[in-house]
């Protein structure tokens, strides 16, 4: 096998199998070649990554070390992506009776996700997260997304308790928006004590529902090192029950005649990418 042939074997491996831990060994016995050759190649295939920045190598020295591939978005195709999903969002038909915006579409579209979960990912993975948080539904794409994104497990919180899912630790808490007393829960299996997670979802108003879920990790003596949303309700902000969060955009009073939903592309160039 021509050296460019194996490159881009071990390219195409890397890639399908992102955040995952390769010794050298591995792609020393499967080529047949010494491990000085190979982590040449991998030399190469780390500066080319480098100038499409869509992600780089890691490596890890020692016996128990190796190199795996972490997926990453450039600052620029993200501001791309926000400012072009901020303008499909922007169509009258979107708005619904009572202010409220139709995006079921977009958030269960594997293509748009899965740029969305490396946007969160590139943001948080500083923090070293262990497990990615959300609550059901439609949190729950951008989520899985964003954890397979940094290689980590998944957590849904339920609306009450499922008895499928056996023992489960659950909370009563304060809609901000509602003001109504609601349940969620999460199952004693799903997350182990002592964890630092990342809570995921897709839209925050007063912030009663991440404020739970905050408490909730509480009750796992888990460390919550970050919050991500895709969308914040700018009416919301002056009695907004959390703050330390982040969103990507942002939405407005649908009555005026200004753009309704905003890209927050500056909260890009303010995190490491």
């Amino acid at each position: 096998m021509k050296r460019i042939d194996r490159i881009i074997a071990i390219t195409e491996i890397l890639l399908s199998h992102p955040n995952q831990l390769f010794p050298l060994g591995v792609f020393a016995d499967r080529f047949q070649l010494a491990k000085s050759t190979i982590s040449e190649d991998l030399m190469e295939i780390k500066s080319r990554l480098s100038l499409t920045k869509r992600g780089f190598l890691e490596t890890i020295p020692g016996a128990a070390g190796g190199v795996r591939y972490l997926p990453a978005i450039s600052e620029t195709e993200a501001t791309d992506f926000l400012e072009q999903l901020a303008q499909t969002l922007n169509t009258s038909d979107r708005i619904l009776p009572g202010g409220f915006l139709y995006m079921a579409d977009l958030l269960y579209d594997p293509k748009i996700i899965r740029i969305l979960g490396l946007i969160f990912a590139s943001i948080f993975r500083p923090k070293k997260p262990d497990a990615v948080v959300t609550i059901e539904t439609k949190g729950i794409p951008l989520a899985l997304m964003t954890a397979d994104s940094l290689g980590i497990p998944a957590v849904v919180v339920r609306h009450g308790n499922k008895v499928t899912e056996g023992s489960s630790v659950s909370i009563n808490y304060i809609s901000g928006s509602s003001k109504r007393i609601q349940t969620m829960s999460l199952a004693r299996k799903a997350l182990d004590t002592g964890k630092r997670v990342l809570i995921i979802d897709d839209f925050i108003k007063a912030g009663g529902t991440a404020k739970g879920i905050v408490s909730l990790m509480h009750e796992f003596d888990a460390e919550v090192v970050g919050l991500g949303f895709l969308m914040e309700d700018t009416l919301w902000n002056a009695c907004r029950l959390v703050t330390d969060y982040l969103s990507l955009l942002q939405y407005g009073d649908p009555s005026t005649d200004k753009p309704i939903i905003k890209a927050k592309t500056h909260v890009l160039r303010q995190n490491e990418f």
